[in-house]
């Protein structure tokens, strides 16, 4: 099993640096009951406030308050025992009980431990749970759209320019790649820039949307990723995790409506998509927070929820609001028998009540049978009245097809989006549609806001404004794919857990449906050990010699020059041919001088390689913009 990052094994190591206090559930809630209303969030009576452990070693206006080790010297001690009333604290209500007094006493002489990036002041940002249906504001410019509308007046609320709308060619390029992963073919790209009709961009998207199985071959790495299918690693016991590829591959390719989706992985009907709340069972003993009840705690809210429940389900989060038993009450709707709640991998004698944590949208029944109870769980997931699961859906969309969420990172749903309004619109939309993600798509894909050029996000801007489309990097996937476009290259056959039908025979088989080798690796594509709802963005120094010296990619390239070669071109047709199939577009003047004089009068099957090379090296090829 691959061992956690050191920070978390810190983190684990040394919950209770100051002696035997336990920091998160003793001095937490001692400090929150008793000092809240003067000395946290905005209230600094005297000058001095406890949000930050840098904060309450800064002292009041009469200076230091508590001095780490030094319990004698702490001024706070003295005014939580003192009998004058005019000093003692907290000014109003029972005094602390002497237990309480004790625990400061052993929290200051063991140094002041405070949780590393802890602090009272925040978090104070809550998400709503229910729908919320946001008017829009007046059109600009004649943009009616009702992304455009909201985004419009976000730029204009900020002083931010509007970007340009791009040109025919580079939007049919990037909505072919963004829907498809595939790039358009060079005579599609001609047809689509030499018609005139006001509505061919429309009809382009219900186009692209309407092949099916290109659109299942492409989405279906997304959602191996964010459901941890197709693993690639070791360290799990034989039988120990079963695919969902068959059944994924079916519900992308017949766009079974997300709510239905969610209900089938959550409240599996049959074993064809139960993989999913299966997990993994490893070989061997793991951490209480890697069982499989608690794996499925932690899968259904980062994949439904955006939510992260890896820290609850070791203790109390330190950086959001949920509980650890909020994420073994998760864990127990999946469990064939009670479970001790474990904090920090040590039992606690206490057994988990099969709860939901949303208790609003109603609740599941702990007495239940475990299918019944997954099913109880799956309508509540999927109940209309909760919004982050449309919400949380819709933002990992709006970053697939802009390069940034509205709320970002995506998994972070418990943070403010940079437009309330945008996901909430979205979200209640979607809904509407009957939670048709193609028709999420192709809503996003037909706004003015998507169809504008790529911004930059220099380096003293502030990311969490909207300022356009941010260009994105080739998935593993995508790069490979365009690559065997261009060369000829891919396989004969595709995996053998994928179901494909008779008539895709013909199609090129896809980099999603063959197990990941060197070269996508290099590119990204993840084991799926973990979930992965968002790959890096820019590719590392040993990526980028992984991938120029890699066998795989020369021998692609190597191919595709000789197929190049056999079909006969000039050297003129030859480099277009090369630029219209990775570009989507021809040469400048300056770029085909210059590639002629490269390849010569004669060029040889070497020269040919070194134009791919140069091409598929080109950060125009790598990214879609």
């Amino acid at each position: 099993m691959k061992r956690p990052p050191l920070i978390l094994l810190a983190l684990v190591a040394v919950p209770h640096a100051s002696g035997e206090v336990d920091f998160a559930h003793q001095i937490v809630p001692l400090l929150q009951k008793h000092c809240a209303e003067c000395h946290m969030e905005g209230a600094q009576k005297g000058g001095f406030s406890m949000n930050t452990r840098d904060a309450l070693l800064a002292g009041s206006e009469n200076g230091p308050v508590a001095v780490p080790g030094a319990p004698a010297e702490s001024y706070l001690l003295d005014v939580l025992v003192t009998e004058h009333d005019a000093d003692r604290m907290p000014p109003e209500g029972p005094p602390l009980s002497e237990e309480e007094v004790e625990l400061i006493r052993q929290w200051i002489d063991g140094g002041l431990f405070w949780e590393p990036g802890f602090a009272f002041g925040k978090g104070a940002y809550e998400p709503p749970l229910k729908p919320r249906n946001p008017e829009l504001p007046e059109a600009v410019d004649g943009r009616d759209h009702g992304i455009d509308r909201l985004v419009d007046a976000h730029l204009a609320e900020h002083g931010l320019a509007r970007p340009g709308p791009i040109s025919d060619a580079a939007f049919i390029r990037r909505l072919t790649l963004d829907l498809t992963g595939l790039l358009p073919a060079p005579d599609e790209v001609e047809a689509f820039v030499a018609d005139s009709a006001p509505d061919k961009r429309g009809r382009l998207i219900e186009a692209v949307l309407a092949r099916d199985t290109d659109y299942a071959e492409h989405w279906l790495s997304f959602w191996n990723d964010l459901l941890r299918n197709d693993y690639q690693g070791t360290g799990y016991i034989d039988g120990g995790r079963k695919p969902i590829t068959g059944w994924l591959y079916q519900a992308l390719r017949s766009n079974e409506p997300y709510d239905q989706f969610a209900r089938e992985l959550l409240a599996p009907p049959n074993d064809q998509s139960s993989g999913f709340i299966d997990g993994i069972r490893w070989r061997g003993n793991v951490n209480a927070s890697q069982t499989r009840e608690v794996q499925f705690s932690q899968s259904i809210t980062q994949t439904f929820l955006g939510l992260n429940m890896k820290c609850a389900s070791c203790h109390d989060s330190f950086t959001d609001r949920w509980q650890l038993d909020e994420a073994y009450g998760l864990a127990a709707i999946y469990a064939d028998k009670p479970i001790e709640i474990a904090r920090c991998d040590v039992p606690t004698g206490r057994t988990a009540t099969a709860a939901w944590i949303f208790p609003e949208l109603g609740e599941v029944d702990p007495e239940a049978p475990k299918p019944e109870r997954l099913n109880q769980l799956a309508g509540l997931m999927t109940h209309p009245d909760n919004g982050r699961f449309t919400r949380t859906i819709v933002n990992r969309l709006w970053h697939r097809l802009m390069g940034r969420g509205i709320v970002h990172p995506v998994d972070a749903m418990d943070t403010e989006p940079w437009s309330e309004d945008l996901l909430d619109h979205l979200a209640v939309r979607f809904a509407e549609d009957g939670y048709d993600l193609k028709k999420a798509l192709a809503y996003i894909a037909s706004s003015q806001a998507y169809q504008a050029e790529t911004v930059v996000i220099g380096q003293g801007d502030d990311p969490a404004l909207f300022r356009g489309p941010v260009a994105k990097r080739l998935t593993a996937e995508q790069f490979v794919d365009a690559v065997w476009t261009i060369t000829g290259t891919a396989p004969g056959r595709p995996h053998q857990s994928v179901p494909r039908h008779a008539e895709d025979a013909d199609r090129m088989v896809r980099a999603s449906l063959v197990p990941s080798d060197l070269l996508m690796r290099a590119l990204g594509r993840p084991n799926r050990e973990q979930i992965v709802s968002m790959r890096p963005d820019n590719i590392t120094t040993l990526e980028a010699i992984d991938l120029a010296n890699g066998e795989q990619l020369a021998s692609a390239l190597r191919q595709g020059a000789a197929q190049l070669m056999s079909e006969g071109l000039s050297n003129s047709d030859l480099i277009d041919t090369v630029y219209l199939r990775a570009l989507s577009r021809p040469p400048s003047e300056t770029e085909k001088r210059g590639l002629t004089t490269i390849l010569g009068p004669e060029p040889a099957a070497a020269d040919v390689e070194d134009l791919l090379w140069m091409v598929v090296m080109l950060p125009e090829f790598q990214f879609v913009r």
